[in-house]
C-alpha cells in the first residue's frame, strides 16, 4: 500500500516528492535551499549530479511506504532506468520551509 503524495505531512517533503515524481526540475530545486546537501549510501554527494543521475535523467519515481511521525523520514519503493526498482529510506532536514539536506539508501 503507498501513501499517497496529499497525505504526506511535512510540505517541503510533500514539495521534493512531487517535483521528483513529475520530473520537474524546476520544482525540484525550488524545494531544496540554495546550498542543500545530500547523501546516498552514506556518502555526500554532489546533489544537482546525483539527482540529474538519478533522478530526471532516468526517469526516477519514489512510491512512499511509510512516513515517520515528524514526516521527515519515509520508506520508499524507488525506481530509475538505471537501476530498476529497490526500496530504500529517506531523512529530511527542513529549514525554511525547503529542503536542506536529504539522505537515502536502500531500506
Amino acid at each position: 500500500m503507498t501513501i499517497a503524495l496529499d497525505k504526506l505531512t511535512d510540505p517541503a517533503v510533500r514539495a521534493f516528492v512531487g517535483a521528483l515524481n513529475s520530473g520537474d526540475r524546476e520544482a525540484f530545486s525550488a524545494a531544496l535551499t540554495a546550498d542543500a546537501t545530500m547523501s546516498d549510501d552514506g556518502a555526500d554527494r554532489d546533489v544537482a549530479d546525483w539527482t540529474e543521475r538519478e533522478i530526471f535523467s532516468s526517469g526516477g519515481h519514489m512510491d512512499i511506504e511509510k512516513q515517520t511521525h515528524d514526516g521527515l523520514g519515509l520508506v520508499a519503493n524507488y525506481r530509475n532506468d538505471t537501476w530498476g526498482e529497490m526500496r530504500t529510506s529517506w531523512r529530511f532536514t527542513v529549514d525554511g520551509g525547503k529542503v536542506s539536506r536529504f539522505e537515502t539508501g536502500q531500506a
